[in-house]
């Protein structure tokens, strides 16, 4: 069974993560309370092997099961900081006795998160109410506790993933090719590459600071072209500190990917970050894209400040 568990501060695209699997055939529960994640699971695999075509005897007490949740081995829960705080704490002790058990479980954990000025612009622009408003006052206040209720559960998530500078249809295609489609087991492995300028990202795992390296920004010719384009790649090919940055960063992944692989990590994100996310940092995390992709089975890049 496929199981993801999705969770994270209100406002950082929880909804629109749950629709996505929903969408793409998973059977999709919102707002799940955590102390019933086990019957559920119980329920949902003694389910499996219905005959969807019998009729339910008259007597059972059973609610009928939707038949999506039958003959799907993949199912996606949101729980989050509307469950009371006594519930949230028992998660990881639940997830642990999941994944332990017999039953065959690959489990995900998702956590997105965006930073407090997204949030507060995101829930000024909607005016809607903060599941946190009862504990506190103001919005500011709310934002901030949300995140203390949850900080015991996102730091057991598998991914975290930082919605701040996410479109809507950007964070779709995050979900769907990213966490959906992953082939079990296998490492998945993303370059990111960003502006220091407009802050390091939250969902980094390692972060390289490549401002040392000679910068195509103060050539005037070079000034309005990105890592992507020619003039820009032909100057960084010609530096040797650039060929040197990629070659150590290269030889460090080679030998600890595997010990995170064995560590049970599925994801892992590789920041590599610039003065403003256009030039050095867009070139060296291609050239680690490329250097990857034929070693590994689930290798993508990301320019943030491009899609900017």
């Amino acid at each position: 069974m496929k199981l993801i568990i999705i969770s994270g501060r209100s406002g950082s695209g929880k909804s629109t993560a749950i629709q996505v699997l929903e969408d793409i055939g998973f059977y999709c529960i919102d707002n799940l309370p955590a102390a019933l994640l086990p019957e559920t699971i119980n329920y949902l695999l003694s389910s499996c092997d219905q005959d969807l075509t019998a009729p339910a005897p008259a007597h059972s007490a059973q609610p009928e099961l939707p038949k999506s949740a039958a003959v799907q081995d993949k199912i996606a829960l949101c729980i989050d900081a509307r469950n009371p705080f006594k519930h949230l704490s028992q998660l990881p002790g639940i997830i642990a006795t999941l994944k332990s058990g017999k039953q065959n479980f690959d489990i995900d954990f998702i956590y997105l998160d965006a930073s407090d000025e997204t949030l507060i612009q995101r829930y000024s622009a909607t005016r809607r109410r903060h599941p946190m408003a009862d504990q506190v006052q103001g919005l500011k206040s709310s934002i901030e506790y949300e995140k203390t209720v949850l900080s015991a559960i996102a730091d057991m998530a598998s991914i975290r993933i930082d919605t701040t500078h996410l479109s809507l249809y950007q964070l779709r295609d995050v979900i769907k090719y990213r966490v959906a489609e992953r082939t079990e087991q296998n490492l998945s492995l993303q370059f990111l590459s960003f502006g220091f300028k407009h802050g390091v990202p939250l969902d980094a795992d390692i972060v390289y600071d490549l401002r040392i390296l000679p910068n195509p920004y103060w050539i005037a010719e070079l000034r309005s072209f990105n890592g992507l384009e020619q003039p820009v790649i032909e100057f960084l090919e010609k530096q040797p500190l650039v060929t040197q940055m990629i070659d150590d960063i290269k030889a460090y992944l080679e030998k600890w990917l595997p010990h995170f692989r064995t560590n049970n990590r599925s994801y892992v994100t590789i920041a590599l970050g610039c003065t403003g996310g256009q030039h050095r940092s867009v070139y060296i995390a291609e050239q680690l894209t490329g250097h990857f992709l034929p070693l590994m089975d689930n290798v993508s890049v990301y320019h943030r400040e491009i899609k900017r």
